[in-house]
């Protein structure tokens, strides 16, 4: 039986992951709680600048919701409106090639990082559901990656990613 596991990112075999599906049988989202966290985003550097913004938003908005933690306190303005509050510990992106991206990720996996990674399909289509029958159609192994999101042990994540430079 395969099952989701947050580490993975995919359907796993291995009974040390296993995990319990929720009741509606979707795969748990949340993950626990980093003491010092760092979040990088690392996006092909080949990509057009619409692309790469599309991409790294993409992957904010997955790792906000895998770690609501991340978002700060309300923001607060003279006249006493409040705004959503943002990530307070900031969230470098940085540019690698593809072949880097798959490195990165398999390495921030073996270091038991959190990962999201946005692979290449997601930009080919509009429609979700090809999205996903496209990524099925790939070894897990084979998919490339337009973007990689990183959450992990600050000095940890630093050192993983430190040889990226930043996307300008």
């Amino acid at each position: 039986m395969h099952l989701y596991h947050p580490l993975c990112r995919y359907s796993c075999a291995n009974p040390e992951h296993r995990l319990t599906l929720q009741a509606d049988h979707s795969p748990p989202t949340a993950v626990q709680k980093i003491a010092a966290p760092r979040c990088v985003i690392v996006i092909d550097d080949a990509l057009p600048p619409g692309r790469a913004c599309n991409a790294a938003a993409v992957i904010a908005l997955t790792i906000g919701e895998r770690h609501p933690y991340l978002v700060g306190a309300p923001l607060i303005d003279a006249q006493d409106v409040h705004h959503p509050g943002l990530i307070p510990v900031g969230i470098s992106v940085l540019k690698a090639s593809v072949a880097q991206l798959s490195k990165l990720r398999a390495d921030a996996l073996e270091k038991e990082f959190d990962i999201v990674g946005f692979p290449v399909q997601g930009q080919q289509t509009k429609d979700y559901t090809a999205f996903r029958d496209a990524v099925r159609a790939v070894d897990t192994h084979e998919l490339a990656y337009v973007g990689v999101g990183i959450v992990g042990e600050n000095k940890a994540v630093r050192k993983l990613v430190s040889d990226f430079e930043l996307m300008q």
